[in-house]
């Protein structure tokens, strides 16, 4: 038995052992002792992976402790039933260790997914392993594309070269701009499930943008707020010297006070506007939206404003329009912009036209499904070559003729960032004589929601 027990490394050397004590045994008998060998050898082949060195002590031991055995006849029963009973203390044994290790296993994925940046396991062919919820809602499908930017792609080599942690800055021009701090870190020895470095991605676009817009915020409104100013300090100085018993002149001055002071006030709102949605422009909004009914009451609420001008509204929509992902008060200010836009600069008595309806695939909108919004006036159009820049900040065609109607220059570069926030398209299109039109697409699904319509 001794000679038995130091000639098995692994169980298919006692299966081997067993099959040589059969053939002392009658032929039908050893064809029945060798297929519980088998069946022993299967069942235990997990265990002896786990712990072969603990399995090849216990046979050892049954070897050494075993009282003696007469004959051939009955070693095999002997043996298989000892040692089936070692094997069932060794899974008792090895059961809690099993437990501790999925429990372990169940908190690492649980950790990896509530990890609030996005976090990327990588194999050691640069493979993608496995990705956090926080790494597929903010990349999605262009996670492949994110890994490929050269400046990571080169910090993910000098990690797995050098074996120490490395760092990148990382400019993503699209969907939108994005500012991205990126840390590759080694993993040796590898994960469980073979990872070998992990990327870590911190999302820095609204601390740079906070920057950008302190600066900016400071020459725009010092730009803007100069000449509203200097006229206000103008009339003050007048009312208090000349026409201060001039009855006539200090109510024509109050009211023109009056109109600079709205500007100032409008222009600081629209400015604030702005700030708020360029915080947030690179976040892609989650909430859905019925689009019918939002169009429809912002229109309703500018029936004052129409009979004042003698204009009318002509809203058509589709009755089978579906839900949309976005944020309904930035999509609602997307339509009081335009609708305001086209209330000052159309023709006074002339219609405007909204239309709302499901985008057709083709090759002027994007190869997935979604909405148009479509709002034209009749007015004195805009020459061509100022169309580009039309959404650029207090760009105005006729600076004269915006600051008159009570313009910023800024509502149209508040429906951009907006519609780069819920990752659409802005369309302007316009003839000199004839009336300017304004289109708006927005998909019905946002990057990494499954590619499903909500609702």
């Amino acid at each position: 038995m001794l000679a038995l027990a130091s000639s098995i490394a692994a169980l298919p050397t006692i299966a081997l052992g067993c099959m040589a004590l059969m053939g002392w045994i009658l032929p039908w008998a050893a064809v029945s002792i060798a297929m519980l060998v088998i069946a022993v050898a299967v069942t235990a082949a997990s265990i002896i992976q786990r712990d072969q060195k603990s399995l090849t002590q216990i046979v050892r031991r049954l070897a050494a402790d075993e009282p003696g055995i007469g004959t051939a006849t009955d070693a095999g029963p002997i043996l298989l039933e000892t040692l089936g009973r070692e094997i069932d203390h060794l899974n008792r044994r090895v059961a809690p260790r099993a437990a501790l290790v999925e429990q372990l296993r169940r908190t690492d994925t649980l950790i990896l997914e509530r990890l609030p940046d996005p976090l990327i396991v990588l194999a050691g062919d640069r493979a993608v392993r496995r990705a956090n919820a926080a790494a597929r809602a903010a990349y999605g499908d262009d996670m492949a594309a994110v890994l490929r930017h050269p400046d990571l792609r080169a910090a993910i080599d000098r990690t797995f070269l050098s074996g120490i942690v490395q760092t990148a800055e990382l400019m993503l021009p699209v969907p939108v701009e994005r500012d991205v701090h990126a840390v590759v870190v080694p993993m040796d020895p590898p994960l469980v499930d073979g990872g070998r470095a992990i990327v870590v991605l911190s999302d820095r676009t609204r601390e740079r943008m906070v920057e950008r817009m302190r600066a900016d915020f400071v020459a725009n409104v010092s730009h803007e707020l100069r000449t509203p100013l200097t006229s206000l300090i103008g009339f003050i100085e007048t009312l208090q010297g000349p026409a201060a018993d001039d009855p006539p002149a200090q109510q024509r001055f109050l009211s023109i006070m009056a109109e600079q002071g709205a500007r100032m006030n409008r222009l600081i709102d629209d400015l604030l506007s702005l700030s708020r949605i360029e915080l947030t422009e690179h976040q892609s909004p989650s909430d859905t939206v019925e689009l019918k009914g939002l169009v429809s009451g912002i229109v309703a609420g500018f029936e004052p404003r129409l009979v004042q001008r003698q204009t009318r509204i002509d809203a058509a929509f589709d009755e089978a329009l579906p839900m949309i992902v976005g944020d309904s008060d930035q999509i609602a200010q997307v339509m009081q912009n335009l609708l305001d836009n086209g209330l000052k600069y159309g023709r006074e008595g002339g219609v405007i036209s909204v239309k709302v309806d499901r985008a057709p695939l083709g090759a002027r909108w994007p190869g997935r499904p979604g909405v148009v919004i479509a709002i034209s006036d009749q007015g004195a159009g805009i020459p061509r070559d100022h169309i580009p820049r039309l959404t650029e900040r207090f760009y105005r065609v006729d600076k004269g003729r915006s600051r008159a109607v009570g313009g910023t220059g800024l509502g149209l570069a508040i429906v951009k960032h907006i519609v780069n926030r819920h990752r659409g398209q802005l369309v302007i299109e316009s003839e000199v004589g004839i009336g300017t039109k304004v289109s708006v697409w927005l998909p019905l699904t946002q990057p990494g929601t499954g590619g499903r319509p909500p609702g």
